[in-house]
This record gives structure tokens, C-alpha cells and sequence, in this order.
């Protein structure tokens, strides 16, 4: 089954879904995400009530559980206004995902409803709000992670399009940038010496021009390779995107300082 056409944005309010691994991991870039959309001219609506978006046991093949975290999550986001995640492969989940395993369900067109109106950060800030550049500062040679959950949809190129309109921020090319980084959720669980394999050639394509940042645009493939290089000494920062954008535009300026 195809994903539901994206609905527009009617105006600059909407619900942010900090994911669970904002939640337990990674809350400066929830933060970072907010301050980068307030000074978009968003506001922003974080319902309190929110939990996950149901891809660990979509991925499991439980899809009764997942139905179940879905419908909680349709109850907690009921506002019309577009939702935005600051990770690629919760907002695949919930654009994409949850329509496969909703098809057979009563519930399918509100399901597909909400999964129009879910958009990934840069996606959004792109092709939702049309916004092509961010004009702060961040002098840094980077490389940038590409998700599996980003492909298909345009979160990342709108990623590298915002990135590259930063001063003095340099993209770095890599081999084999389309290569996985082994972690695909239960599938590190399930096959872990592939998964270390996979990941442990990630790390070395991403840091072999020895960058000064490595960004991504998805929290769970940085906590995978990220937790494998910390094991390994290797000092490299990780950054989410939308850190790099809340730091590119408090080194220009636009928003103070922490």
C-alpha cells in the first residue's frame, strides 16, 4: 500500500512528537528541534500524554501491540495541525508503517488522515514551510548519516539542502553512503554480529576523512554507531541535525546563547 500524499500546512502551529529516544537519550535535541521551529515562527503544541510511535513491535511482527501504541498515539495527537518528528524512522512509522498495518482495520482512514499530516523535521521545514536555508554559522567539516527510513521520502535531501546553506559548514562525501548502519531496531537484537559488522563499516566510511561532526537525522542509527564509537575511543561528535541548526544559528546571532 502507497503512503497517503502529505496535507500541506494551513499555518505555522503544530504538535511535536519527541520520539522515546529524545525522551530517555537524547532531550537536547528535543530541545534543540523546539528552539529551531519557535524561531521558524512555529508554535508548537508537546502533548504530555504522548509515548512511542509503535515501530519496535511493528518490527517485531507484533502488529496487534503495534495497533495499540498507534491508536493511544492518534487519541494524544488529535489536533489537525501537522505532526512533526525529529527522526526519520518514527516519522517513516507513522506516514508509512502504520498505514500497512491499519489496512484491514475499521480505523484505516483515520489511520491514513494522520499519517498525511506526520512530517520529519527537515522534510517539514523544506516542503512543508518552504524554507531553503538556515542563515547562521557553523564553521565544521561534517559527514551526514542517510537512515534507511529516510529513503523514499525528502528528509535527506532537504537535510543536506538546509545544511549546506549554513556558513562555513562543510558536507563531506563518503563512501558507500547508502550502506545501512546495522542497527534496524530488533535486528541488531536478533542478528547482533551482522549488525556490529555493519555498523563498525559505517563508522569507518563516516569518520574516514576525519570530519569534525558526525550529524544525523535519526536518533536510534546514532545511538547505534555512536555507542560503538564511544567503546572505541573514537572522540568524533555526534550531533542531530537540528543541533547543528540551533548552534549554526546562536554562532550567528539569531538565538542566545545556552
Amino acid at each position: 500500500m502507497n503512503s497517503p500524499q502529505k496535507s500541506p500546512p494551513k499555518d505555522r502551529h503544530l504538535q511535536l512528537m519527541i520520539t522515546c529516544l529524545c525522551d530517555a537519550f537524547y532531550d537536547d535535541a528535543a530541545r534543540a528541534t523546539v528552539e529551531v521551529l519557535e524561531y521558524l515562527g512555529c508554535s508548537i503544541n508537546v502533548p504530555a500524554a504522548q509515548t512511542c510511535c509503535g515501530q519496535p513491535a511493528f518490527n517485531a511482527g507484533d502488529w496487534a501491540s503495534s495497533r495499540r501504541v498507534v491508536r493511544h498515539t492518534l487519541d494524544v495527537f488529535k489536533e489537525e495541525s501537522p505532526v512533526v518528528v525529529p527522526s526519520g524512522s518514527c516519522a517513516a512509522m507513522m506516514h508509512h508503517g502504520t498505514v500497512l498495518e491499519f489496512e484491514k482495520e475499521k480505523d484505516a482512514p483515520a489511520v491514513a488522515a494522520f499519517a498525511a499530516r506526520t512530517w520529519e523535521l527537515c522534510d517539514y521545514i523544506v516542503n512543508g514551510l518552504g524554507i531553503r536555508e538556515i542563515p547562521g554559522k557553523f564553521p565544521a567539516r561534517i559527514t551526514v548519516h542517510r537512515s534507511c527510513h529516510t529513503r523514499g521520502s525528502a528528509s535527506y535531501e532537504s537535510a543536506l539542502l538546509l545544511l549546506r546553506s549554513i556558513e562555513g559548514l562543510e558536507v563531506l562525501p563518503f563512501d558507500e553512503e547508502e550502506q545501512c548502519c546495522g542497527f534496524g531496531g530488533t535486528f541488531s537484537v536478533s542478528f547482533p554480529h551482522v549488525s556490529k559488522e555493519m555498523g563498525q563499516l559505517k563508522i569507518e566510511h563516516l569518520t574516514a576523512d576525519k570530519p569534525d561532526v558526525v550529524a544525523a537525522l535519526d536518533m536510534a542509527c546514532m545511538m547505534h554507531f555512536g555507542g560503538m564509537m564511544d567503546r572505541q575511543g573514537i572522540a568524533i561528535p555526534r550531533l542531530h541535525v537540528a543541533q547543528i541548526f540551533r548552534d549554526a544559528l546562536r554562532q550567528a546571532g539569531h538565538l542566545s546563547p545556552a
